[in-house]
Order: structure tokens, then sequence, then C-alpha cells
């Protein structure tokens, strides 16, 4: 077994050598027909140092960064040869390639960005991070109760932009010595106000049941995927009924570390596959695409993991359904809103089309995930959150001003 291993692991190697040798190339060619960025020209930064398949973290970021550029210059720096080729295909604002650290040095000395915003807890985040007359800002990829939420890692950036009270909470209760009024601001949750796309299938009778599954997780304490316990299941009882659409959404790293996880996401997509085949009028969708929001809106009920998708979902004040995962390690922090989700355990998932129909009618629950989502997020009405995003930024530019002229003052 472990020659089979290593020759899989030689493949892997190889494959990615020449798709980054491939990315290079076509990259080279793509800057060289790029106009050149006029020093001074960028006043916010997204420092985004991870590849393609991290992607999922910035793109969700897209509509507010270029609402947000229409009176603050934004850019995304990219570290990818990979990412950046997508970003110059899809991404709404500026995009800026720092390969280098020398790379990254021209473009601090050139643009001397007032705010950089990071996205992840890449390591390599540290590598913009030695900047020292700039606001470097959290503003994560979205809200949630995982564990990585309350890292120690806050504590090394300026500000963190956060939801609202329930992020505060969590903070507090896990960081020592953590200045929350002075370093988080609360923002709601822009992308809300930007969910994107049009539903893929015909408006009708069939109840709309979104499967949103996390990744299997690099480690025990992370492992909240339910692909391989709950999914396949999941998805034989809702392909089976002739009153329900299956709408599969997984995280774009499902399948990443453990093989059998992998193949338990490709038997999902080939039971829609045979399902649609059967039946052309049922119309399930396997949704692997860049936009996120008609998912979150349309679905009549929205099964996740412990992940951003609860709380995206949350923000929609729609029914809702948690799995339950089924490693014993695995970190739940059920002090928040997990203390009221109404759980899916692996061996409830084969009576998950009952569960379903019966979360479609809860008003009880409907009106408890007011609550919640107040909680989570404040205020939701349409702009709101945006208008602190927004206001957020302006007061960070506006104390970077005032920061500047107390230094040329010394």
């Amino acid at each position: 077994m472990s020659i089979i291993s290593d020759a899989r692991t030689a493949i892997r190697l190889a494959r990615r050598l020449l798709t980054s040798r491939r990315n290079r190339r076509d990259l080279a060619r793509r800057l060289a027909a790029q106009p050149r960025l006029e020093p001074g020209s960028v006043e916010i930064a997204v420092y985004f140092a991870d590849g393609p398949v991290n992607m999922y973290q910035v793109r969700q970021w897209y509509a507010p960064l270029a609402e947000l550029s229409r009176t603050h210059p934004v850019a995304i720096v990219s570290r990818n040869p990979g990412t950046m080729l997508t970003l110059l295909d899809e991404a709404p604002v500026t995009a800026v390639y720092a390969r280098q650290v020398v790379d990254l040095e021209r473009f601090v000395d050139e643009q001397a960005p007032k705010i950089v915003l990071y996205v992840n807890q890449n390591a390599r985040n540290f590598q913009m991070m030695r900047y020292g007359r700039m606001w470097h800002v959290f503003v994560n990829h979205g809200e949630s109760d995982k564990m990585y939420m309350t890292t120690n890692q806050f504590k090394a950036y300026d500000f963190a932009l956060i939801a609202g009270d329930a992020a505060r909470d969590r903070l507090a209760e896990a960081l020592w010595d953590f200045d929350l009024d002075a370093r988080t601001i609360a923002i709601g949750r822009p992308q809300a106000d930007h969910f994107a796309g049009a539903a893929p299938y015909p408006a009708d009778d069939r109840t709309v049941v979104l499967y949103a599954p996390t990744w299997e997780g690099d480690r025990a304490a992370a492992a909240y995927g339910s692909i391989a316990s709950h999914g396949t299941t999941i998805a034989e009882r809702v392909l089976a009924s002739a009153r329900h659409r299956l709408v599969y959404r997984p995280h774009p790293r499902s399948g990443v570390l453990d093989e059998q996880y992998r193949a338990a996401h490709e038997q999902i997509v080939a039971a829609i596959a045979a399902a649609n085949a059967a039946d052309p009028d049922a119309h399930h969708v396997y949704d692997d695409g860049p936009e996120l929001g008609w998912q979150l809106a349309d679905a009549d009920v929205a099964i996740t993991d412990i992940s951003a998708m609860i709380y995206d979902r949350l923000a929609v004040g729609k029914p809702l359904i948690v799995t339950r995962p089924v490693a014993t390690e695995a970190d739940v922090d059920e002090r928040g809103y997990l203390a009221a989700a109404n759980w899916l355990t692996a061996g409830d998932a084969q009576d998950v089309v009952a569960r379903v129909d019966a979360a479609a009618h809860d008003e009880a629950e409907l009106a408890a995930l007011r609550h919640w989502v107040e909680r989570y997020f404040g205020d939701t009405t349409p702009g709101v959150a945006t208008a602190r995003f927004h206001d957020a930024i302006d007061g960070l530019v506006a104390r970077w001003h005032r920061a500047a002229e107390e230094h040329r003052g010394r």
C-alpha cells in the first residue's frame, strides 16, 4: 500500500508542477498586456496569499469590495499565479500580482495603502503585516461558531471587522487581555446585501432542499464535514422524493485530504446526474459555481454542517437543519445558536425528508430564528450592513490620516 500511496503522491506533485508552470507562462503573457498601475492609486488592499482552491474566501467579498471601490480605490493582492489568473478573469476590482517578497515591497512602496484587509489566517499574511504604516484589518470569510473564530491570531491585527454581538462575546470568552471595544468593529454581513444569481430551476411546487456541507477538515477537532456520514443518505432520500429538489453545494475543498470523503462526494454528484436523467423535470442541482446567494435565499430548507454556511443562511431567516458531527473530537461550541439548532444526526439522515417537511412548516422555529439573526448580525434590513462596512472603512481611513499627521509632527 505504501508503494501505491507514494506513486499517487508523486503523480499529484507532478501534476501540480505542470499546472504551476503553465499558470506562470500564461500569467506572464496576461500581465504583459495589463496597463501599469499608477503609483498611489490603491487606498485599500485585500491581501490574499492562497491558491485557487480557496478562492471562495475572497469571492464572497467581490460585491462589497466593488461597491466600496466607488469611494476608496481597492486592489486585491495575489501571491499565487493560478489565483491571479482567476482574479484577472473575474475580480470586479484591480488585481495585483506580488509573487515574491520583493514584489510585495515594491507594491507597498509605490501604492502605500492605508488599509490592508485579510480574509483568512494564512501564515503568509505575516509577510504583509511586517509593514507598519497602514492598518491591518481582519475581515474573515464568514461568521460561525467554529474554533477558527476565536483564534489568538486576532491579536496580530490592528482591528477586526466582526459580524455582531455573538462574535464579540466569543472573543471576550476566548481571548485574554484583548481590548474588544478598541479593536473590533461590528458590521453585520454586507455580503448578504449582494446575494448573487438566479435559481437555475423553475418555480414549481417542489420543496427545495439546499445541502451545503463543509470539507473533511485537517484535524479531528475540526472534523465537521458530513458528506461521508450523512450526505449520501440525505441525497438518496431527497432525490427519491418526487416532492423535493436537491441543491448540493459542497465546500470547494471537499475530499482534498480524505479519499473516502471524496468518493462520497462523487457518489452524490453521480446520483444527481442519474436522478435528472430519469426525470428531467426534477432539476436537481450540483452547484460548484462562484456565485453564492440564490442558493441561500431560495431554498425552502437548508441543511448545513458547522460552518459559515449556517450563519449565511441564518441571515436569510429561513428554516435550517444542522448536521451533528460524528467525530467525537469535533469541537462544537453550543453556547450560541448551536444550543438551539435543529440537529440532524447520521442515524436520523434516513428520515431527512420528514425532517425537512417538518422544518418547512415550523412557525415556532422561525420565530426563534429571528432572535438569533439579531444576535449574530444586528439589523439585517437590506443595505444596513453595507453602510456599516463603509462607515468602518471611512473611520479607519480617517484614523490613518490622524496617525500620519501625528507622525509627521514628531
